[in-house]
């Protein structure tokens, strides 16, 4: 197929434009017209009446229109389509294209996600094999380069990357900027090599996201200085407060692994709103089904007093405006018409969902949605990211006195917990171990955790955050050996395991952290894996996957078990 020539693409577009302006100008009929419609003005904080017009994919004009398709929304409130502030779509456990089928009937049709950890798995290969997995999807789906490969020093993970690894990437029509600087120790101190990658971001003219909890003074001033504009880890007020008044965005999360929602209510007040914008940043299969995503932080937000038009414009607009997608986030002439069509603010229902002025979702079915074609390259990569040699209850064996993580319920921090020499399973001491898996190194960490109830086998994932290595807790050597060994034979999942075979199974190969299956199905083996889990003995206060996958992290105190060993993350020790 010929490229199309710089002039042929102007006047595709001219002609394209042209129909928009003749429809707005009303001498001609729209493509759609939704007819009386009451919907959120973003730009007045008020309900607005009148038809809305659509041509060509864009919002031509409000008042009184006649359309080629009229659709009478008489009686319903018209919203803008939802944006997700920050989110990493290998968390719903699924590829993007079932990702996008269960947000856009929730409304969501923009999201600014974060490869992080896929390209933590397989590099730049991570962030391409994204890109080209959500080319043409009914949501838009924008992507922040990741800043953190690995996320600290101490990390084993796929490959390693410099602002020179990442910096062709800002060319891409999709790339919005660079994603939440997590080395936040690295920016403050001074850090030329994380520094760089700021300076590289700004030099495009790209966002830059932040990623600091309860950092304050003047070191939080160092931070924000340097040019990070955003912050999604605030817990509480104050922390929030400090970086709003220091002009940090706020991305008031409520995800699946941190809700902050409730403690974050009093900044969505006509003093805070205006820089304040919702996210998920986790969202995991059964959140999705059960609860929705964004639709559900507007929801909840409502039922807790917060002004409706306040909870739709963190939603939509102040998303679209901080991330300079000034053709997103509104009804208004020029905009792309992206809809949420509800029954009222009380119920919250979603009648309908149009991307572009295409109807998407009628509230019953979704139409079907095509998965982008992805390079067989990539394929290849994403399905052979496990190199890992064959695993024995011999390599799991450890004599000396090791560190005890003392697991926190409900919490994803951990406590010192003192030092073990044995598994005790009637004091609930159980062994844990991290094992290399990109580049068959053999490193494999040791240490025993205490509180997460395991009473017989073994439970591996290689969803262990950031580098997402094999993690492994097990009640003896033997089947913690068995069931890393059947997470790599599946190329990647989470596994429970006893007595000599699989109770439970979730495989996750494409990269060793998400599913080709449906969400439907992803969720029924997650959900039987987790009660075969509880079946063994795993407390029911812990999530027995999602909270184990932080273990591994070195940036949440107090200890973390890393390739290397127990790591005291306060005193930036081994012990």
């Amino acid at each position: 197929m010929a490229k199309e020539s710089y002039t042929g693409k102007i006047n595709r577009k001219l002609n394209k434009k042209l129909h928009v302006v003749e429809v707005a100008a009303g001498r001609t009929k729209a493509d759609l017209v939704l007819k009386n419609a009451t919907y959120v003005n973003v730009f007045c904080n008020e309900l607005s009446h009148g038809d809305i017009a659509v041509a060509n994919g864009l919002i031509a004009g409000m008042g009184e229109y006649s359309g080629e398709v009229e659709v009478d929304v008489g009686g319903k409130l018209v919203l803008p389509g939802f944006v997700d502030a920050h989110i990493h779509l290998e968390s719903s456990l699924v590829s993007p294209t079932e990702f996008v089928k269960a947000v856009l009937p929730h409304g969501t049709t923009t999201v600014i996600t974060d490869p992080h950890e896929i390209t933590n798995v397989m590099g730049t290969d991570g962030i391409e094999y994204i890109l080209q997995a959500t080319e043409g999807l009914p949501v838009d789906v924008r992507v922040m380069l990741p800043s953190c490969v690995p996320a600290t020093p101490l990390d084993e993970s796929g490959a390693v990357l410099d602002y020179r690894a990442i910096d062709s990437f800002y060319d891409h029509g999709r790339v919005s900027g660079l994603a939440e600087m997590m080395n936040f120790v690295g920016v403050v101190c001074g850090d030329e090599q994380v520094l760089e990658k700021i300076v590289a971001a700004q030099a495009h003219h790209k966002k830059i996201d932040g990623h600091a909890p309860d950092l304050g003074g003047n070191e939080l001033n160092a931070y924000i200085a340097a040019g990070v504009y955003s912050d999604h880890e605030c817990s509480n007020v104050d922390d929030a407060k400090a970086k709003l008044e220091r002009g940090q965005y706020i991305m008031i999360r409520e995800g699946t692994a941190a809700r902050n929602l409730d403690a974050l209510l009093p900044l969505l007040t006509p003093q805070y709103y205006t820089y304040c914008m919702f996210c998920t940043d986790d969202k995991h299969p059964n959140d999705l089904l059960e609860k929705g995503h964004v639709d559900y932080i507007v929801k909840k937000a409502i039922r807790a007093g917060v002004d409706p038009i306040i909870a739709v414009k963190c939603a939509s607009h102040h998303a679209a405006r901080y991330f300079l997608l000034n053709n997103r986030g509104a009804i208004a002439p020029g905009f792309l018409a992206d809809f949420v069509v509800i029954d009222n603010f009380n119920d919250f229902n979603i009648l309908e969902v149009y991307k572009k002025g295409r109807r998407m979702y009628d509230g019953k079915e979704l139409v079907e949605i095509k998965t982008p074609e992805i390079e067989p390259s990539l394929i290849r990569h994403a399905h052979q990211t496990f190199h890992v040699a064959h695993l024995t209850a011999e390599d799991f064996a450890e004599t000396r006195p090791r560190g005890v993580l003392g697991m926190v319920p409900g919490e994803i921090v951990t406590t010192d917990a003192g030092y073990s020499t044995e598994i005790d399973v009637e004091k609930d001491i159980l062994k844990i171990a991290v094992v290399e898996r990109h580049k068959n190194t053999h490193h494999i960490g040791i240490g025993y955790i205490k509180g997460y109830g395991l009473k017989s086998g073994a439970v591996a994932t290689s969803i262990s955050h950031d580098s997402h290595n094999i993690i492994v807790v097990g009640t003896n050597e033997e089947d913690m050996a068995a069931a890393a060994n059947r997470v790599v034979e599946l190329n990647g999942g989470i596994v429970v395991w006893d007595k000599g075979e699989a109770k439970g199974e979730v495989p996750l190969e494409i990269a060793g952290i998400m599913s080709e299956e449906p969400l439907a199905v992803v969720n029924n083996k997650l959900e039987s894996a987790k009660e075969a889990a509880y079946a063994l003995g795993v407390s029911h206060g812990v999530d027995p996957f999602m909270t184990l996958s932080f273990m591994a992290l070195p940036v949440i105190p107090t200890l973390r078990l890393t390739t290397r060993g127990v790591f005291d993350v306060t005193h930036q020790k081994y012990v």
